[in-house]
């Protein structure tokens, strides 16, 4: 008999190591991955004939009346939730980076195996790495970090760079606001992160790996590091990748906590030793990254997306999605929400299906009024866009933007010319320093918005924030500075009101 009980940061921090200290007297208990229904956690699933049951949300004072009532049976209780599999927010997804994760014990290499781990890398390595980069290129496969780009170009440009050695570098710094599916997933599976990374590695000719995690993840970075060193033992990593003619060493590096090192060049600078500052491009890291080195950079969700692109074929990954978004996307629904969690889906699902459908609406009960998507350099959307469906064109067309996939939800308490004014006093506090439109433009719109929301000169000072955001749109030399307007645009134009501003005067 074996009983489930997660492992994950957010499943610890509500009691979930002293359910299964207390379950673990009775029966064997592995600790998993969390399912990501976060309102449930601690989720128990104990593995019947009939498949896994689950319970929750379990307390440690609640498992001497489960057990009573027959939690090892799969007994009906008022905290049965029935069979895992088809509870409805678990049903009705397309799992694919996030598979494994909340089946599986994460640091088990058998449990991994046994659920088509490494499938993916074993067909890489029987093609060539020009055909491993053509498979990526044509499964549509899009940076997940936000960006969105092309993962299948910047790997060809990397592979057809001359210079050696070259890297593989995974930014798991994730710093935006709402995020936390990178964290879940190096938690819940990581060897999807570390066989990802590997084939990038055979694909582009690259001999190290590196995965730069933000410090406040210390669970992921343990967890990572026991993962990586089962690797080791089992041939998957080191000198000989599986038996083949091919070596690749991984290691973990842990950041300061800097959030502009969520952009490339800046977490570059980081593993060097250095400060994390943004690098002006050109040169591009592809062709001078790490160390001046050819460098491959995405983040967890790009790279756990490979595995299955290589095991299944890239038609499989580029049949889900819509128009130039294809495959899945792993949205957090965060905030003033009463169904918090992870929800994978293909892309096309629209953002009233995410907040309503699977999130319930607000946690307040209170009416949503405006729901960020994208982290905290994302635009503010009202109830009216709830139409707007999740992919990279639709967003850009909207003046917003899908990003790492963060959804953080406010209801109509919400101050919109506060949050307006958070995003440049954000900007202001996280900016590296090194450009003058992030570095000062910020502090100047913060100052702005304040003597727009006081009333004084209404009109100029609007004008003059519009002028200054497109300086820092413009002018920045990162997304850092040149995002920050975004938030502050659609807040005005959303929820002019707010800034004391009618219609008319809003920029």
């Amino acid at each position: 008999m074996t009983v489930y009980v997660p492992r994950d940061s957010a499943a610890r921090s509500v009691g979930a190591d002293q359910v299964a200290e207390r379950i673990a007297r009775e029966t064997r208990v592995v600790r998993n991955g969390s399912r990501g229904m976060l309102w449930l956690e601690p989720l128990v699933e104990v593995e019947t004939p009939a498949g896994r049951v689950a319970y929750g949300p379990v307390t440690p004072d609640d498992v001497e009346d489960l057990l009573a009532s027959g939690l090892l049976d799969g007994a009906p209780h008022r905290l049965c939730l029935g069979p895992t599999e088809e509870i409805a927010w678990l049903r009705d997804q397309t799992r694919v980076t996030f598979a494994r994760v909340g089946v599986i014990d994460p640091v088990s290499p058998p449990d991994y195996t046994a659920h088509g781990g490494l499938a993916g890398l074993r067909r890489a390595l029987s093609l060539t790495p020009e055909q491993v980069v053509a498979e990526v290129t044509d499964s549509g496969l899009r940076g997940r970090g936000g960006a969105g780009f092309p993962a299948g170009i910047k790997w060809k440009t990397v592979l057809g760079a001359a210079s050696e050695p070259k890297f593989v570098c995974c930014n798991a710094d994730e710093g935006d606001s709402g995020t936390f599916a990178d964290r879940m997933l190096m938690e819940g599976d990581p060897f999807t992160l570390i066989e990802g990374m590997t084939i990038a590695a055979w694909a582009v000719g690259a001999s190290e790996g590196y995965i730069y995690v933000r410090s406040e993840y210390p669970d992921a970075v343990a967890t990572l590091r026991a993962a990586i060193d089962a690797a080791y033992a089992r041939g998957w990593l080191g000198k000989r990748v599986l038996d083949h003619d091919f070596a690749f060493d991984l290691f973990v590096r842990v950041g300061g906590g800097a959030y502009i090192c969520g952009e490339e060049t800046s977490m570059l600078e980081s593993l060097e030793g250095k400060r994390g500052m943004v690098r002006a491009k050109p040169p591009i890291p592809a062709l001078e990254g790490l160390f001046g080195k050819p460098t491959v950079v995405n983040n967890v969700l790009t790279l756990g997306s490979v595995p299955m692109i290589l095991a299944d074929g890239a038609e499989a990954f580029a049949e889900l999605g819509v128009g130039h978004s294809r495959g899945t996307q792993v949205f957090q629904l965060g905030g003033n929400i009463a169904r918090g969690g992870i929800v994978e889906t293909a892309f096309g699902i629209t953002l009233g299906e995410l907040v309503e459908g699977y999130g319930g609406g607000t946690r307040s009960g209170r009416p949503v009024r405006a729901v960020q998507v994208g982290g905290p350099l994302g635009a503010y959307l009202p109830t009216s866009r709830f139409d707007l469906p999740m992919d990279y064109e639709e967003f850009a067309a909207a003046g917003a933007m899908v990003g790492h996939g963060g959804v953080v939800v406010f209801d109509d308490t919400v101050d919109m010319a506060g949050q307006a004014r958070f995003a440049m006093e954000f900007c202001a506090a996280e900016s590296c320093g090194k450009c003058t439109p992030c570095r000062i433009g910020a502090v100047r719109g913060v100052e702005v918005i304040d003597r727009i929301v006081a009333g004084e000169n209404r009109g100029a000072n609007l004008k003059l924030l519009n002028d200054l955001c497109h300086l820092m749109t413009e002018g920045s030399l990162c997304a850092m500075g040149g995002l920050t307007p975004m938030p502050v645009r659609s807040a005005l134009t959303h929820f002019p009101g707010d800034f004391g501003a009618t219609t008319e005067e809003r920029p």
